[in-house]
């Protein structure tokens, strides 16, 4: 069984990042997302809990993905809970340069145990993030073609209590 994690802050989880678990459902026996707790990131709009739960929510219906939380390095992650890589989505030249550091560093510590693989977003999400959408949401625009409605709905709540 080919194992792999996918980590990362999700906040909020995009359409983006739901085409690259899309991708590696289909590649792969099983795809374990890791919410990253990442105390540089200060301004969270979700808890790591919330996240967790909007995650769980999207993928109900999968039976090959899994969604946990998870905090340190990566790696160590991945070798937790017995991922044989990482996946890892790419938007540009920049996001390959860090990931192309990223994956010696990994392989290494790992033993060469556990391998990077990078996927790109579809066209229509390659320049989706988190940040983007919201900053979007807070100057109050329309933010439906970037998360998917259970995410929307979600924000919209958290914005009003």
């Amino acid at each position: 069984m080919t194992k792999v994690l996918y980590p990362g802050s999700f906040d909020p989880m995009t359409k983006g990042h739901m085409n690259i678990v899309e991708q590696a459902s289909k590649l792969f026996d099983e795809v374990i997302i890791a919410v990253m707790h990442n105390p540089a990131k200060k301004n969270a709009f979700f808890s790591t809990e919330e996240r967790i739960e909007l995650i769980k929510e999207l993928y109900k219906k999968a039976n090959n993905i899994k969604v946990v939380a998870a905090s340190g390095a990566t790696v160590d992650v991945a070798i937790l809970h017995d991922c044989q890589a990482i996946i890892r989505g790419l938007r540009s030249l920049t996001d390959f340069d860090y990931e192309v550091q990223m994956q010696q560093i990994n392989k290494e510590i790992s033993g060469g145990k556990v391998n990077t693989v990078c996927l790109f977003a579809d066209k229509d999400y390659q320049f989706v993030s988190s940040s983007m959408v919201k900053e979007v949401f807070s100057l109050g625009k329309d933010i439906s073609p970037y998360v998917d409605p259970i995410v929307q709905d979600r924000m919209v709540l958290k914005k009003r209590s």
